[in-house]
């Protein structure tokens, strides 16, 4: 069974721009580096066309990949609702209670998921535990190492 695809708006249109850059950029060039590597001659040995051939394989094969995400994909609306509960899209403050250190991230689909936009997964342990909760409330992260608790302080 295919696994469905979570983005948010701003997901969406990323993997949109992707898409129509691949195909409007990258693919002319690459069939543009095909024809000046056959006007080289002999194929059997030309190292440039099997460069540019390679190149076309990777291209066609992210738009493909790309196309089946967008089939698969289920928006999450990040915009303008008020929740008092922890779901995907929303931003939220939380404090470590061991280290007493505070920390916003965003939970967004696992192909958003970036840690050096403080973007997580849904499916990492820290989303998981936060999902559901209101502000306020104390939770365990159960992660490889060693379980922490957290206090969610702030949920937008």
């Amino acid at each position: 069974m295919d696994k469905e695809i979570i983005l948010t708006n701003e997901g969406l249109n990323e993997l949109n721009q992707e898409l129509l850059h691949l195909i409007n950029v990258v693919r002319p060039q690459v069939i543009e580096e095909l024809v000046e590597a056959r006007a080289q001659g002999d194929l059997s040995e030309n190292a440039d066309y099997d460069a540019a051939r390679n190149r076309q394989a990777e291209v066609e094969a992210r738009i493909k990949e790309i196309e089946g995400m967008l089939a698969k994909v289920t928006i999450i609306d990040d915009k303008g609702k008020k929740t008092s509960e922890v779901k995907i899209g929303n931003t939220v403050t939380f404090t470590n209670q061991k280290t007493k250190k505070e920390m916003t991230v965003k939970i967004v689909g696992a192909i958003e998921a970036d840690p050096f936009e403080n973007k997580i997964s849904n499916e990492s342990p820290l989303a998981k535990a936060m999902i559901g909760r209101l502000a306020g409330d104390v939770m365990e992260v159960k992660e490889l190492k060693e379980p922490y608790k957290i206090t969610i302080k702030e949920i937008k």
